[in-house]
């Protein structure tokens, strides 16, 4: 048995292991466009490589997919996170839990997944070829046929193809499995930082809430997390959560819309003004500047008081009615707008691509072309930060692999 991948990332190279794992005499050849291979792996989790989520419930696991989701159950059913982590310190590569579950390698180097498996790759005999990018697939009698987009390559048959081509930014790039009958969601960024030209907070640069809420105005968006304040806007996973979910709405306001922040995590509003009332109570002679609650930077709270125009040398106990609900607001309920779309990380996440009505969730073979099998994010799956859009692609990827 011949069978060729199309794609030289995270999902090609797990799919084409598990291959050679069930099938030990089948020749198995990569195919990478690029002149590198794993390139998006050596990248991710800033270069650390966070290869999973140290969540092992299935329920919980789901919930980090904005797209996808409920989909891949029986997938995760079949290779969880569990499995991710075994598989790894099976081969020698030693993993650790963090705080916040993401793991990663001990070594704290993306280069020692890469190692591993291009190491694993030839011991098992799996071929990888480089430069070769492929621009058709031809269904023919027996197998398919692989078109190359240099044409001094000649088209080669195989038995079975896997495409882990990685997400497309545009539908141009998913055309040609468009063409085979595969029906395409429209591909849009996801997981990507806001863009505020106009807001001045942006001179707090650095400054970081560890537990914020956001909300995009006018929908039942939010997410909650650290945020950062950046030079040309705001980051941090509470931003990128909500910028997922928010994919494909943020994309039809063409990336012009206002945001809510919530600094101190409390929703309700009488509970932050009976906090700010109890702080005036016992230290009203001292001034705003010198009390900071909520545990807020004295950057950001100086800034947030200049805002809502109160002057930081006014004492607590002269505060009034008045002034605790201008604090109340702002700490529940600051209004922020973005500005068009931002420079998005070098390893953003696309949402969109093959979508899930094309394949059958059991052996990720394509439903409408025999013989052919799609892992990792050229399909319409895609989550938050944390370890779980790797972990798609091993779930997929060792699905794929089985070739059933």
């Amino acid at each position: 048995m011949k069978v060729g991948i199309i794609g030289g990332g995270a999902a090609g190279f797990f799919s084409a292991m598990a291959v050679k794992e069930n099938y030990p005499n089948a020749d198995v050849i990569i195919f990478e466009k690029s002149r590198k291979v794993l390139s998006k792996v050596k990248i991710s989790g800033g270069g650390r490589c966070n290869v999973t989520n140290g969540c092992t419930s299935i329920p919980e696991l789901l919930k980090a997919y904005p797209r996808g989701g409920r989909s891949l159950k029986k997938v995760f059913h079949v290779f969880s996170t569990s499995d991710t982590m075994k598989w790894f310190k099976s081969r020698g590569v030693p993993l650790v839990v963090q705080d916040d579950n993401c793991v990663f390698p001990v070594s704290q180097d993306s280069q020692s997944i890469i190692d591993c498996f291009l190491k694993e790759c030839r011991r098992l005999g799996v071929q990888i070829i480089t430069h070769a990018g492929i621009n058709a697939i031809k269904p023919k009698a027996k197998g398919l046929e692989l078109q190359f987009v240099d044409d001094a390559r000649k088209p080669e048959q195989f038995d079975k193809v896997i495409v882990t081509t990685g997400g497309s930014p545009t539908l141009i790039g998913l055309k040609w499995l468009q063409e085979l009958g595969h029906k395409i969601e429209t591909p849009v960024p996801s997981l990507f930082t806001f863009n505020m030209p106009g807001e001045k907070v942006r001179k707090l640069m650095g400054v970081v809430v560890e537990n914020a809420m956001v909300a995009i105005q006018g929908t039942k968006l939010k997410a909650q997390g650290p945020l950062l304040i950046t030079h040309w806007g705001m980051s941090g996973p509470a931003i990128l959560k909500l910028s997922a979910f928010g994919a494909r709405l943020i994309n039809e306001t063409n990336y012009h819309f206002k945001f809510q922040v919530n600094w101190c995590n409390e929703q309700r509003n009488d509970v932050v003004f009976n906090t700010l009332q109890s702080i005036a109570e016992q230290s009203p002679n001292k001034v705003l500047a010198n009390v900071k609650p909520y545990g807020l930077s004295e950057r950001l709270w100086l800034f947030l008081l200049e805002k809502c125009e109160l002057s930081s040398r006014k004492k607590w106990g002269e505060l009034g009615k008045k002034g605790m609900n201008k604090l109340t607001n702002i700490l529940v309920n600051d209004i922020y707008s973005v500005d068009g779309s931002s420079k998005f990380r070098e390893e953003f996440v696309t949402c969109g691509g093959v979508s899930l009505q094309s394949i059958n969730l059991n052996t990720m073979e394509s439903k409408v072309c025999d013989n052919l099998y799609f892992a990792g994010e050229v399909l319409d799956i895609d989550a938050i930060t944390g370890g779980y859009n790797l972990q798609a692609a091993w779930s997929t990827g060792f699905v794929a692999g089985q070739l059933k």
